[in-house]
């Protein structure tokens, strides 16, 4: 399956929607800290509902620790305003990680650049729309990742 990451992630129940999503696609989620709210928020449990005992999660203290718990050989992908290339022009492989930055700053500009421009993906939008919802901008993303797989697992 594939591996979402959310970096320093600051609303609640965005987390919560997305690990109930993870809950029902499969994938593996990674919060990467700071995070912007406590694992314990009453909204973030809401919007997860019994989902949490369901989903895959785990939590690196930084993105240096992210990066070295990852499985050798794992492609990430950035999903970004600043992308060139759109999510759905990738042909994407189990074991993908698919990187989403916080909702108010974004990734992080070295950690754009470290990945190349080939791995820096853009969501397509009108003319003059600053961003996605992040929970929406992950549904959409994973799920054509795992339609490319057939939807296996």
């Amino acid at each position: 399956m594939f591996h979402i990451a959310l970096h320093e992630p600051c609303i609640a129940p965005n987390t919560g929607n997305i690990i109930r999503l993870v809950a029902n696609n499969g994938c593996h989620l990674h919060l990467i800290e700071p995070l912007g709210f406590d694992l314990e928020e009453k909204k973030l449990r809401r919007a997860g509902l019994d989902y949490s005992d369901m989903a895959r999660v785990t939590i690196h203290p930084n993105y240096d620790a992210f990066l070295a718990a990852l499985p050798e050989g794992a492609r990430i992908f950035a999903l970004t305003t600043k992308g060139t290339r759109s999510y759905s022009d990738v042909s994407y492989q189990a074991g993908d990680v698919l990187l989403f930055g916080s909702e108010t700053a974004g990734l992080p500009a070295e950690i754009r650049e470290s990945l190349g421009v080939d791995h820096c993906l853009r969501i397509p939008m009108m003319p003059g729309a600053r961003s996605m919802n992040l929970s929406n901008a992950v549904a959409l993303v994973s799920y054509e990742a795992w339609r490319q797989q057939g939807f296996v697992g």
